[in-house]
């Protein structure tokens, strides 16, 4: 996945192949990689940050290692536990291990879903690779989108694994390993996130812990023979990265940090705030982007239409961070394990108001379709009366209808060719079910880290950056920390109504005040000025009638009705519109010019 060396392996039926984005062992770690014997070999994607502990103890046992790369360590660990080498691992990773003696294949995918690994089985054979547009390259590999993934798609803005836009090809799920052999794929979990029923509910030694797992978490992330950075926000999950970031190191520490001209927008001020707090070389970027000349390049890196309009801010804080270094930290994962949705306090809300009578709450749920969205980014009005309106609903139906889009009567006028009636919120549901926490707070957190976290957020966060060659690494999604915050009590963990509270206790003597007072931004884009802007005439064209049908997957009138709601200002639908334009992107490029871009990749893997 990266430009600087390339590699093959090929074994009878078998053959490996990796792009290699070199950060750790820049001369020795070519791949793919090789045990002593060569009994095995390894395509791998991602850093492995606690190599240098495993790499130790495997040499005090006799293994004798070729280079000083982190992938290399899999091999000897996979000769000492086979399966089992994968609870040792701390990272992010997606690598297949080729066993030769067993004629076995491992696909495996790191705990969080942090690396992408895609997979088709074809009769007897497997195909598989970190991006979906490679298996599109075997003229044999259908290219028919599945109507029940878009289905998912529009009404999360995301398609959760293991389903991807097209049939017949699948995402492994973080934490699950895939075994080949005999011509027969086994897909099954080797590690999922448990809340034991004692919990640690001392609030100063919660405190502590937690600390000292967030310092040891970015220390090991900056394992790197290459330059850092950090992706620097107003918000206070980027602030704790540079913070404990100051601490690990005494060299130089470069941020990084984009500017809208909408000054509703900006993060500028706030970041410089902590930047010069620690002494950070700070670098801002205005955005002035030509929007409707970037979205069909990020499409084409994204191989899935994704609705969620953060990915233009990942794409360009990218692009300018790639100037400078090759690896960069973010702080995606802090909203999540410290309860930072305004989402996670209606849901603590709304058990309170379960208190009224079900039909006074239907009565005001009816009342509320008539409050009006706001013209704020944040819609206040708007999640007002989502939230009124969901109120009879039982708990997990309610809280997913607050992270829906379209309700199912919207999805059918959409989509006129989707058959089936299936409930595209059946696998959410699912998770919230297998949830072995007692508390709300567990099953949201459990949620997310299923769904919206790998599916979304870590998504967008890997192919923007990766289409600069760039590395992410994000801190806050560290297994060991993960598995900390399961064990604290829910009273302790996201106490009362405010957002992370925990988090704003463990950073106090090390934040600026104004850094944990400051009300919590969202890592938005001025959709509303841009679609009145430079999107508008791209949006007018994707949404017209006559591509809608040249398409021939939404229904026009449907479409046009989301239109003209949102342009007579009844309902705020940025959200959706976007979600289906970034979807008329997608299939311009992955089926109406794939002939050509296929010929195009050939022609240069010819030459």
């Amino acid at each position: 996945r990266g430009p600087d060396d390339e590699g093959f392996y090929e074994d009878g039926p078998v053959g490996l192949a990796a792009r290699r984005l070199k950060i750790i062992d820049l001369v020795g770690g070519h791949q793919p990689l090789a045990n002593e014997d060569e009994s095995c070999w390894l395509v791998f994607n991602g850093e492995i940050y606690n190599f240098l502990e495993l790499r130790e103890r495997l040499e005090k046992k006799g293994h004798r290692f070729r280079s000083r790369t982190d992938g290399e360590t899999i091999l000897h660990l996979y000769e000492e536990e086979g399966d089992g080498c994968l609870r040792h691992l701390e990272g992010m990773f997606a690598f297949a291990l080729w066993d030769r003696p067993r004629r076995r294949l491992l696909l495996a995918r790191d705990q969080l879903g942090i690396k992408p690994l895609y997979y088709r089985l074809d009769g007897g054979r497997l195909h598989f690779a970190s991006e979906l547009k490679a298996l599109l390259l075997d003229p044999a590999c259908p290219r028919d989108v599945d109507l029940e993934a878009l289905a998912l798609y529009l009404t999360f803005l995301y398609i959760p694994s293991p389903a991807t836009i097209f049939r017949g090809i699948l995402k492994l799920p973080p934490g699950h390993v895939l075994v080949f052999e005999n011509g027969r794929a086994a897909v099954r979990p080797y590690w999922d996130l448990a809340f034991p029923g004692a919990r640690l509910e001392d609030r100063r030694e919660a405190t502590a812990e937690v600390r000292a797992a967030l310092e040891d978490s970015v220390r090991r992330h900056l394992v790197s023979d290459v330059p850092l950075g950090v992706f620097l926000s107003s918000g206070m999950d980027s602030s704790t990265v540079v913070a404990l970031m100051r601490r690990a190191t005494g060299g130089p520490i470069k941020t990084f940090t984009l500017d809208f001209e909408e000054a509703s927008f900006s993060e500028a001020a706030a970041a410089r705030v902590v930047a010069r707090a620690f002494g950070t070389e700070h670098r801002e970027f205005i955005v002035r982007p030509e929007i409707a000349d970037l979205l069909p390049r990020l499409v084409w890196h994204l191989d899935e239409p994704l609705g969620d309009s953060s990915l233009i801010v990942t794409a360009l804080v990218s692009e300018l961070a790639r100037r400078e270094v090759t690896v960069a930290l973010s702080g995606i994962g802090g909203d999540e394990l410290f309860s930072g949705y305004p989402r996670y306090i209606g849901a603590k809300l709304a058990r309170y108001y379960e208190a009224l009578p079900r039909a006074v709450r239907r009565g005001v749920g009816g009342l509320a379709r008539w409050i009006p969205d706001s013209d704020r980014s944040d819609n206040p009005s708007g999640r007002l009366r989502r939230f009124l309106e969901a109120g009879p609903l039982p708990q997990a139906e309610r809280y997913l209808s607050w992270v829906s889009f379209l309700d199912a009567g919207a999805l059918a006028e959409l989509l006129p060719g989707r058959r089936g009636d299936g409930d595209p919120r059946a696998l959410h549901l699912a998770h919230w079910s297998r949830c072995a926490g007692p508390d709300l707070a567990d099953a949201l957190l459990y949620l997310d880290l299923k769904t919206y976290l790998p599916d979304d957020i870590l998504m967008l966060g890997d192919k923007m950056s990766m289409a600069e060659s760039l590395e992410l690494r994000v801190p806050f999604c560290d297994r060991r920390l993960v598995e900390l915050i399961a064990r604290l009590a829910p009273a302790v963990r996201a106490p009362g109504f405010r957002l992370k509270p925990l988090l704003r206790e463990v950073m106090r003597p090390l934040l600026p005040a104004e850094v944990l007072s400051r009300p919590k931004r969202g890592f938005m884009v001025p959709l509303a000025q841009w679609f009145r802007g430079p999107l508008r005439s791209l949006a007018l064209d994707l949404l017209s009638e006559s591509r809608l049908r040249a398409g021939g997957v939404f229904s026009p009138p449907a479409v046009r009705r989301l239109l003209d709601a949102h342009t007579e200002g009844r309902r705020s639908y940025y959200d959706q519109l976007f979600a289906i334009i970034m979807f008329q992107l997608w299939q311009a490029a992955y089926q109406d010019d794939w002939p050509a871009r296929q010929r195009q990749v050939m022609a240069e893997v010819d030459r």
